[in-house]
């Protein structure tokens, strides 16, 4: 029994050693910075801006869905079902701001990277190729040169031995 719980241990550590739970673990750690950062900059920046306009917080742009809203001291409502678009507007921006930097800081400098080591590989693959073909046309020049060294010897030898006709290597047989 002490043997299968150290090998469900000695498994669990090495589930948490490679290297796909170590990246996600740290995914998580630097998404959750970012999204302190972006939730600050829709606070800091983008509530401001909108504020020009009205409330400087999104979160108090409402609407009443029955009736007028009537809300006490505290800013809870009493009356009123109220729809609270700005917080909704709030958490798009905020999503659009997020998508757009991870676009543009991870996703599209990691596709072009990738892109450029793709185009790499495939010109060291027609490289490769080309040399390919360069050796099988070698070799195929040599097979033949070989051929016609052997016939030439199979002549030489029968004109020797005073045959009159010469066996010759046939297509088939050079392959």
């Amino acid at each position: 029994m002490p043997e299968e719980k150290k090998s469900v241990l000695e498994g669990f550590k090495a589930f948490l050693m490679r290297g796909n739970v170590i990246d996600l673990a740290v995914a998580v750690v630097i998404g959750a910075a970012f999204t302190a950062v972006v939730n600050s900059l829709v606070k800091g920046v983008i509530n401001p801006i909108v504020g020009a306009f009205g409330t400087k917080d999104l979160d108090r742009y409402r609407s009443c869905l029955k009736g007028p809203c009537e809300t006490n001291a505290a800013g809870d409502v009493v009356r009123g079902i109220p729809i609270l678009w700005g917080s909704v507007l709030s958490a798009v921006l905020t999503f659009l701001i997020t998508a757009a930097v991870v676009y543009f800081l991870m996703v599209l400098p990691m596709s072009r990277y990738l892109a450029h080591k793709a185009a790499k590989e495939r010109r060291e693959e027609e490289a490769h190729a080309e040399v390919e073909a360069t050796e099988i046309e070698l070799l195929r020049e040599i097979r033949d040169a070989l051929v016609a060294q052997r016939n030439d010897a199979v002549e030489l030898v029968a004109k020797r031995n005073g045959a009159g006709e010469t066996p010759r290597v046939s297509e088939s047989e050079r392959r």
